[in-house]
């Protein structure tokens, strides 16, 4: 089960710490994706969404200078857009990401992690 656990994570961020937290008292080691560092491609970002279900809008850190600078509050904006915007300024992806297998939760609050690993 380890093996297909992958975490988007920011060790700065509260969140992702408790996070990673419940994974290691699960006895759970994840990959570790510190996404400000290696932000995912287009497609990975894409098909994250699609675990999610979420469109790009719905994970962005709206209050990230980033956000403001770029317009992405522009509704003629595609989703591709959005999703190079999240690329090029990783801040706006929300956090933390937790992956396993086909599903995908973001960690806020850090136990709604725990819909997943079961």
């Amino acid at each position: 089960m380890n093996e297909k656990i992958q975490i988007f994570y920011n060790p700065k961020c509260s969140k992702c710490r408790l996070t990673m937290d419940i994974l290691k008292n699960k006895g759970i080691t994840p990959s570790v994706v510190e996404y400000l560092n290696t932000p995912p491609n287009i497609a990975e970002l894409s098909h994250i969404l699609d675990l999610l279900k979420l469109e790009p809008q719905d994970l962005m850190r709206k209050f990230e200078a980033p956000y403001k600078e770029n317009n992405l509050d522009n509704p003629d904006l595609s989703r591709e857009q959005l999703i190079q915007a999240m690329i090029d300024h990783p801040i706006l992806i929300e956090r933390p990401i937790v992956i396993n297998g086909n599903k995908a939760i973001i960690g806020r609050p850090p136990e709604k992690i725990l819909d997943i690993l079961e």
